[in-house]
């Protein structure tokens, strides 16, 4: 019988960098109750403890997600924190402190990125953060980590949704809303990376890069309705769902018979389901699964070029509240990010 040797040691030092042990407490940025983006302060809260299978890592980077800023407004998974004050932020880039054992694959000193499980525990937007090792891959080597932080949730969405659910592949024809944010430039790459056959809606501004990132049509919604100029398509990707002009009622109907409707917002249109059968189409919503092995999958494809992060804005942890502002306005090309603390 043969055995696969362990892991080697060479093999878990590559990119490690030094750490030293954390403080009892860090800056974080937290809110006391639902509000607007003025709710979010900067506080002194402990370091949070990792447990069983968990790690420690040092944020130097943090996504701002729109389920970010729901979540502080009172919806998303707001109704899911346990108490406040709470810190705020799926997901990151930063080095790992304390791991579950020693010969954990992922050893302090490592960098990662990934996701946290917020609300269960805290987020992200903190100096220290608490995050289930399933949930996590060594950051792609070609990328700083405000780059990284960028990806995790963004890409872990656009992956589930283009490959994971749609299965796209050679042929395919896809549309795809608000095909510049965050989720949307990574749906755009994966689909054409797969092979389908890409339409994006966006603004104007954005076709050009659109199409350099794969989309074979881009369709300025400031300008034309993309249901006259567009149908028979397999699967839409619909970001937006019926809270801007009944985008989710009208991609029921450029949809071939038996296309797939895939919705992530769907707090705008719980009866999407219903309108999709009768329109003769399947229509399945989708929520993000924090994969480390996906992730690390997404890695090789950002450090071989064939996939890219776009970061629209950067800014310092205490100027969470301006990032929410910029992301409520709903024109962040990409993503945007808040650098925690150094490398």
């Amino acid at each position: 019988m043969r055995f696969r040797p362990l892991r080697s040691a060479s093999a878990s030092d590559v990119g490690r960098v030094a750490v030293a042990p954390p403080p009892d407490v860090m800056n974080a940025v937290v809110f006391d109750a639902p509000g607007d983006a003025d709710t979010l302060r900067t506080a002194r809260m402990p370091v949070p403890s990792p447990v069983i299978s968990e790690l420690l890592v040092r944020v130097v980077a943090a996504g701002v997600n729109p389920i970010d800023a729901k979540t502080r407004a009172g919806a998303g998974v707001s109704a899911q924190i346990p108490s406040f004050p709470s810190t705020i932020g799926f997901d990151f880039s930063g080095i790992v402190v304390k791991s579950p054992y020693e010969a954990h694959p992922l050893p302090p000193g490592t960098p990662v990125f990934g996701m946290t499980a917020f609300p269960r525990s805290g987020g992200t937007y903190a100096e220290y953060a608490v995050v289930p090792s399933l949930s996590v891959a060594r950051k792609p080597a070609s990328l700083s980590h405000v780059e990284a932080a960028g990806v995790p949730l963004a890409a872990l969405t656009a992956w589930g949704l283009v490959v994971e659910t749609a299965r796209a592949h050679e042929g395919q024809r896809i549309l795809i809303h608000a095909g510049s944010g965050g989720v949307g430039h990574f749906a755009v790459q994966f689909a054409a990376y797969f092979g389908a056959h890409v339409t994006a809606t966006a603004s104007g501004r954005n076709a050009a890069w659109l199409r350099e990132l794969g989309a074979a049509v881009v369709i300025d919604h400031t300008t034309t309705r993309f249901e006259e100029v567009v149908g028979d398509v397999d699967v839409v990707i619909d970001l937006i769902g019926n809270v801007h002009a009944s985008t989710g009622d009208r991609s029921l109907q450029v949809l071939r018979p038996g296309g797939l409707y895939v919705v992530v917002p769907t707090g705008s249109w719980p009866e999407y389901a219903e309108a999709a059968d009768a329109a003769g189409v399947r229509a399945t919503s989708y929520k993000v699964i924090p994969d480390g092995g996906s992730l690390s999958t997404i890695a090789r494809l950002l450090d071989s070029g064939a996939v890219q992060v776009y970061i629209d804005r950067v800014f310092a942890l205490d100027e969470a509240a301006a990032a929410h502002r910029m992301l409520e306005e709903g024109h962040t090309r990409g993503k945007i990010v808040l650098r925690v603390s150094d490398d």
